[in-house]
């Protein structure tokens, strides 16, 4: 066999081999973004059009998010979340909206004290999509709401619904590595937000909950 025969050969089988080994690097680099990102990585491919860009892009934010000094909550600040936000469901039930933007407001704390930056909303899904990207789109949902709300009124079971989103990340951020344990407490302590405002709807009515019933409450106590 001609010696240059034999070099083609060598070419053509090393391209061929480096050919499937970075397909095979980029397979597996997919399927770790899938299984590291969920909802958030068909999300981003949709919107780019272009999975390769799509992929890089959630590469970067894991790059930055690495350089991000991101903490669990200690017991006694999980405590003190989960009472506000007990208190932020109280409020509710007579000024849904300004429960509504002290939820907004609570979750940017806790952001921020687990090391978040809160410097703009798309920075936050950014930066959360890494490890949260399951409650994500709650945010986005809550999000959406409050601000559609700040321009126009909704109705409360709208404003209720923002209410349950809040609460799903809320919770994720609350008990993010602290085990199955803290995060069945958490929940005993603050309730949920459905069946909180349910309860307190009914005792509302019994008690004949009008607007003008909440204020005389209000003035005996």
């Amino acid at each position: 066999m001609p010696t240059w025969l034999i070099v083609v050969i060598v070419v053509v089988a090393v391209v061929v081999i480096g050919a499937v080994a970075w397909l095979v690097v980029q397979e597996r680099q997919r399927k770790r973004l899938q299984q590291q990102f969920g909802p958030e990585y068909s999300r981003a491919v949709e919107e780019s059009d272009n999975p390769r860009a799509a992929q890089r892009e959630l590469a970067e934010r894991e790059r930055r998010h690495r350089d991000l000094d991101i903490r669990p909550l200690s017991a006694s600040a999980r405590e003190r979340y989960a009472q506000h936000w007990a208190l932020i469901q109280e409020k509710f039930v007579d000024q849904p909206a300004g429960a509504l933007d002290e939820a907004d407001d609570l979750l940017v704390a806790v952001m921020s004290e687990r090391g978040y930056p809160t410097e703009g909303y798309d920075q936050q899904l950014s930066d959360l999509s890494v490890r949260h990207s399951r409650t994500l789109e709650h945010y986005r949902a809550a999000h959406e709401t409050h601000r559609r709300h700040s321009e126009t009124a909704l109705s409360t079971e709208e404003l209720r619904s923002a209410m349950v989103h809040y609460r799903t990340v809320f919770e994720d951020l609350l008990t993010d590595e602290t085990g199955a344990g803290s995060r069945t407490d958490t929940r005993a302590d603050s309730r949920t937000d459905e069946d909180t405002v349910e309860r307190r709807r009914e005792h509302t009515a019994a008690r004949g909950g009008t607007h003008r019933g909440a204020h005389e409450r209000n003035g005996d106590r």
